[in-house]
């Protein structure tokens, strides 16, 4: 066609002669028009016609459905409540100041990362002080040092009824009682204090295997020693046994180290000094006597002469002195598999309990009392949730008692 027709009348469809209602849904119906037209138009065109009349119909009706609505609405408000795409939307020059908010974040990490090496610096300052009275503690321990009796005084929660039940008893019970204290045997120092924390300690426990038992009970004491100043920052935990018939060394050491610096490829992702990494030590184990391996006897057939031999083989043994052969972090853009990455993590979690928990109160979790006080803030936990959970309960039935319809 050329542009001069463009001023021709074009043909009119002539009006429809019959109209048929299909029920949808409902009680409403879409008109649909029948295909009974005059002659001279296209089929094609009626075709289309058709449809486009059937989709916008029915696009009206299914917009009228209020539950369809309501979907709608409710993805609609999920899409544009996200603090992503909300952000995409801003002007940029909002986006630019956004970004000069960053800069001072990234700024704020790094002064966070000189806090805490001053906190690692008063660590060090006051583990000083603590280590006249941890000395004390090994003394007692191992019975090289008897405490005195104002030392060795304490006021229970039972006092009162201590004291009361003594007033009521007479001097001839006293007398049995004083006669069957020298009877009683009297061992050095505190027996197995280090080994009951770790039979106490659920952490702890899971380590320790039944051939473990006789060498932990050998353990004197466990020390946490810090980096000195202008080191990496790293602390060291530092196990004392007394001489034993299973290894020759003195002190078993492991040293945990840590990063206290946001990172460049994530900076806001630094929470305060983190493990990144940890060394272990060589145990000098006596022969026979090692019980991270084991021998195991396994038989070989010549494949020519067919004979056979018998051939002996260690293999890693499940162990708590595995805890001074470490995995070690993942280096040079390598990358350590799920399970290796597991026992890793554990690995920190376990040194950062020794050093934060069990040595500063080693008392308490050998006679139990910090792992009831753990259990019981647990629990305290799990029922402020739970009566949180109720209150919300409570306020749903007072609305509904003042809104009932609803």
């Amino acid at each position: 066609m050329k542009v001069e027709d463009c001023e021709t009348d074009f043909p009119k469809l002539p009006a429809l002669q019959k109209i048929e209602t299909y029920p949808i849904t409902g009680d409403k119906n879409i008109q649909m028009a029948d295909n009974s037209f005059s002659d001279g138009v296209p089929p094609d065109s009626l075709e289309a016609a058709k449809n486009a009349s059937n989709t916008e119909k029915l696009a009206d009706q299914v917009m009228q459905n209020p539950q369809v609505l309501a979907a709608l609405q409710e993805r609609l408000d999920s899409v544009s409540h996200t603090p992503s795409s909300y952000i995409e939307t801003l002007p940029k020059a909002v986006k630019r100041r956004i970004n000069a908010l960053k800069q001072l974040q990234v700024k704020c990490a790094h002064i966070e990362a000189k806090f805490y090496e001053e906190v690692h610096d008063l660590e060090r300052k006051y583990a000083a002080l603590y280590q006249p009275l941890f000395d004390k503690r090994r003394e007692f321990i191992t019975g090289d040092a008897e405490p005195t009796d104002a030392e060795s005084e304490w006021h229970s929660e039972n006092e009162e009824e201590d004291k009361l039940a003594g007033d009521i008893k007479n001097k001839a019970i006293i007398a049995e009682k004083e006669a069957a204290a020298a009877e009683e045997p009297n061992p050095k120092g505190i027996p197995e204090f280090w080994f009951t924390i770790f039979r106490n300690v659920d952490m702890l426990s899971e380590l320790v295997q039944e051939y473990d038992e006789p060498i932990l009970k050998h353990l004197q004491d466990i020390k946490v020693k810090f980096s000195d100043p202008g080191q990496p920052m790293s602390f060291v935990l530092e196990f004392h046994f007394e001489s034993n018939d299973y290894f020759t060394n003195s002190v078993l050491t492991k040293t945990y180290k840590m990063k206290s610096e946001p990172d460049k490829a994530d900076p806001f992702s630094f929470e305060g000094p983190e493990i990144v990494d940890c060394d272990g030590c060589t145990i000098d184990w006596k022969k026979g006597k090692n019980v991270t391996v084991k021998t195991i006897k396994k038989k070989q057939k010549h494949k020519g002469r067919g004979t056979v031999r018998t051939i002996t083989k260690q293999v890693p043994n499940d162990s708590f002195f595995n805890f001074f052969s470490p995995l070690k972090a993942s280096g040079d853009g390598e990358s350590l598999d799920e399970d290796s990455e597991f026992t890793l993590a554990s690995d920190f979690e376990i040194g950062h309990f020794f050093r934060e928990r069990i040595v500063p109160r080693a008392v308490l979790y050998f006679t139990g009392e910090a792992i009831e006080d753990d259990d019981n803030f647990e629990e305290g936990e799990e029922g402020e949730e739970e009566e949180l959970e109720g209150d919300e309960e409570g306020e749903d039935e007072d609305d509904a008692e003042i809104n009932p319809k609803v």
